[in-house]
């Protein structure tokens, strides 16, 4: 086989894709579902999840404003049941595009001997090989730990928990606790050090405030022990409900070991062609740490794929835009080539853009925080809360990673209406 792709995750399943447009011959192999975590346990069930939590609060930001009155009813088993729908129907067709270009697809669960990939009880021999097998949640190891889930139990969950008990303190901690919560769960999140320390202080303060306002969040305390329906703080406080752990991810390296080098914390060691140090073995995706998001684990797939087509391809990470998905989007992103020595932050509220008109009378149409580099013109830092952040801070990132300054953003043109948390505030503020 001239080319072997082990997991079918967005890492995985991009290199495949890229492998057969340049007419290579491919055989993917994924253990449990294809699109991997992203849409069987991750992202996309956070973003449907999230889809509703958007359309409740907006319901009742209507009821509020009386111009609009009734209430909703949720049936969360239906809910479940539309995702399930939905996953397969993208299952399947994610399948067709892989076969559509030439590629075969195997499930079952695949292990390396020397230069072949077995699976199912059959050998292949490769010429190139891809690990793109991702990672699971990671689970502390505190007593009782048995009884906690994870994103992998989000859909096996058979209603909506009236108290929920999140432990860590991130982004995943952050969504979930912004989902039930707008369901009706009365939600505790409980962080080892500070809570959404990827965000800045104002941009931080402001989600707690005016994005998840009802949810309990405790800074700097441990949990030490969990229970069926209840877990117990260092501080010797209890706490009922369903146990959530959101503590991090580990990546799924064991396929590689004594196989390919790996990093200090498992994950597997590559270079920036996401060579391994064997030649003809790549790696991809989570599986290899660094950003766990989909966006990145596609660019680091095309590029292995390129690298194995003998098409030379290197990959980049600076400026790379993130976002927590809330029922108002908080993006950012930073230009890890700054200089830090000529640096000046300025503030400025949410201006009603799309899906923000509605949140001006509240006055909570986000806030903005920009780090410029006052020396060269340009942009090193940008935290946004806006309805369209996720759009206006992947525009940005490119300009940021392009090197333009500022002047040049001003050719710009946008769609109305758009949030003007971008170049054109930014122009007024700064010039």
């Amino acid at each position: 086989m001239e080319n072997i792709v082990i997991g079918s995750g967005p890492a995985g399943r991009l290199a495949s894709l890229e492998l057969g447009k340049l007419e290579k011959e491919v055989l993917l192999i994924e253990k449990n579902h294809i699109a991997g975590t992203c849409l069987n346990e991750g992202c996309m069930v956070i973003c449907a999840l999230t889809d509703v939590s958007k359309f409740i609060d907006t319901n009742k930001r209507f009821n509020n404003y009386g111009f609009i009155e009734g209430s909703l009813s949720l049936s969360y088993d239906k809910l479940v049941d539309k995702i399930v729908e939905t996953q397969e129907m993208l299952r399947k067709l994610n399948q067709m595009e892989n076969e559509s270009v030439g590629n075969t697809v195997v499930y079952g669960e695949a292990s390396i001997d020397n230069d072949c990939v077995i699976v199912n009880g059959e050998s292949f021999e490769f010429e190139n090989l891809l690990i793109a097998t991702g990672a699971r949640p990671k689970i502390p190891d505190v007593k009782g730990k048995e009884y906690g889930l994870t994103n992998k139990d989000i859909l096996k969950l058979d209603s909506v928990p009236d108290k929920l008990n999140i432990i860590g303190g991130g982004i995943i901690a952050c969504e979930v606790a912004n989902i039930y919560s707008t369901l009706g769960s009365e939600v505790n999140v409980f962080a080892r050090s500070s809570f959404l320390k990827e965000l800045t202080p104002s941009v931080k303060d402001y989600v707690l405030e005016k994005i998840i306002p009802d949810v309990n969040v405790f800074e700097n305390i441990n949990v030490i022990e969990v229970f069926k329906n209840k877990l117990l703080t260092d501080d010797n406080r209890e706490f009922e409900g369903v146990n959530f752990f959101a503590t991090g991810r580990v990546a799924n390296s064991e396929i590689g070991e004594g196989i390919v080098d790996l990093n200090h914390d498992n994950t597997i060691k590559v270079d920036e062609m996401m060579k391994t140090n064997v030649d003809h073995i790549y790696a991809a995706g989570d599986v290899t740490g660094g950003y766990q998001l989909t966006p990145v684990a596609r660019m680091e797939g095309i590029v292995a794929a390129r690298n194995m087509a003998n098409y030379p391809n290197k990959v980049s990470y600076n400026c790379i835009p993130q976002t927590l998905s809330l029922n108002t989007e908080v993006s950012f992103v930073e230009n890890e080539n700054t200089n830090n020595n000529n640096k000046k932050t300025i503030g400025i509220p949410g201006i009603g853009g799309p899906n923000a008109f509605w949140k001006i009378l509240t006055q909570d149409t986000g806030y903005t925080e920009i780090e410029f580099d006052e020396k060269n013109n340009k942009i090193n830092k940008i935290n946004s809360i806006s309805p369209s952040s996720t759009s206006d801070i992947a525009y940005l990132s490119y300009l940021m990673r392009m090197n333009y300054d500022l002047d040049d953003y001003q050719e710009f043109l946008e769609i109305h209406p758009s949030t003007d948390t971008n170049y054109k505030i930014i122009k007024n503020l700064w010039l």
